[in-house]
């Protein structure tokens, strides 16, 4: 039997502190995540100081954790790989610090991941990509159609100009009392109401692939206000329904029009609102009756969130191209999709 190769993964750009020990890029020994969600409840967000302190408390129990449940030692592995953005720059430091610390130490490789990247090679996990693809990556920050041509090849195609999906489900939840983080809870409330507020589709009908939801957000903020201001009371279910049919409805006639215009063998849908039940449900019932030759593989739920797992499968790609960074990587909180800095060939 071939060895495998075993690449110890960080990733700690946000609010989440998580490392994994993945083999050959496509099973996971470990996944160990450490969240903060609970620290940053109060405060209806995350708390960049707050969430850097939690990183460093927990970074070191996470290597510990990671390593023994996947019952290796550092001998063992081959490679570290590390989200070195883009996120939050205090948060990203420790874990690129840990990352090269235990390179340095061990005499491994260290390996620079985009985050971004991460996120749709969660999808890996499912089953391997077949190429070209278009990746829908729908998160926190980010909303973007990123075409791939092959392995670590990114081009975006359309993005988002103001708030991603991600940040408006977080901007309303506050408006409707939902406690951080409210995608999850406005999904579930959304299929218990009905789209009666009709809230604009922004930009469904312009000839580009880029999607704005700051003006869905101010539509929504203002019916709510509104009715407080006349002492009307609103249907939360309803309002969430509506809020969520907007959103699913701009990002799949988006995805339908790109398709119709780079066909493309899968269609990935990858990011932390990849969980969304709603945008999965429209994808599924959509996609085969549309493009019928076009597969969907959606990243398990359990990765969509920020993990070590999918930073070790998008890691495992540079380390089969020798894509290798060294002792001066730092964190770049804005990091784009550019294939890749600061490499040692």
């Amino acid at each position: 039997m071939e060895k495998q190769n075993l690449i110890l993964a960080f990733e700690s750009s946000c609010d989440e502190t998580s490392v994994a020990v993945v083999a050959d890029g496509q099973t996971i020994l470990s996944n160990v995540v450490a969240t903060q969600i609970n620290s940053h409840k109060r405060f209806g967000g995350v708390v960049p100081e707050v969430a850097s302190r939690h990183h460093i408390e927990e970074i070191t129990i996470c290597i510990e954790d990671a390593l023994s449940e996947a019952q290796v030692t550092y001998d063992d592995l081959d490679a570290v790989a590390v989200t070195y953005g883009p996120g939050l720059v205090g948060a990203l430091l420790v874990g690129v610090n840990a990352a090269k610390t235990v390179a340095y130490a061990h005499h491994l490789p260290l390996i620079p991941v985009n985050h971004m990247a991460g996120h749709i090679y969660a999808a890996r996990f499912v089953k391997p990509f077949e190429f070209p693809l278009m990746a829908l990556l729908v998160s926190g920050g980010h909303t973007e159609l990123v075409y791939m041509q092959a392995d670590g090849q990114f081009e975006i195609i359309g993005e988002t100009r103001d708030d991603a999906a991600g940040e408006a489900y977080d901007k309303i939840g506050r408006v409707l009392g939902v406690p951080y983080p409210a995608g999850k809870v406005i999904d579930e409330m959304a299929h218990q109401g009905q789209d009666t507020f009709n809230f604009p589709r922004a930009m469904i009908d312009e000839d580009n692939y880029d999607f704005s939801f700051s003006g869905l957000k101010s539509a929504f903020i203002n019916t709510v206000h509104h009715a407080d201001q006349i002492g009307d009371t609103l249907s939360k279910n309803d309002l969430a329904a509506s809020f969520q049919a907007s959103v699913v409805d701009v990002l799949t006639s988006k995805t339908m029009r790109v398709l119709e215009a780079c066909p493309v063998k899968q269609l990935v849908l990858a990011g932390g609102v990849a969980a969304n039940h709603g945008l999965r449900e429209r994808l599924q019932t959509e996609l085969p009756s549309k493009f019928p030759n076009t597969e969907l593989v959606l990243a398990p739920l359990n990765l969509c969130g920020d993990n070590g797992a999918m930073i070790g499968a998008a890691g495992y790609i540079q380390y089969q191209h020798h894509q290798f960074g060294d002792a001066t990587l730092n964190a770049d909180p804005s990091l784009e999709f550019d294939w890749m800095p600061n490499m040692v060939h």
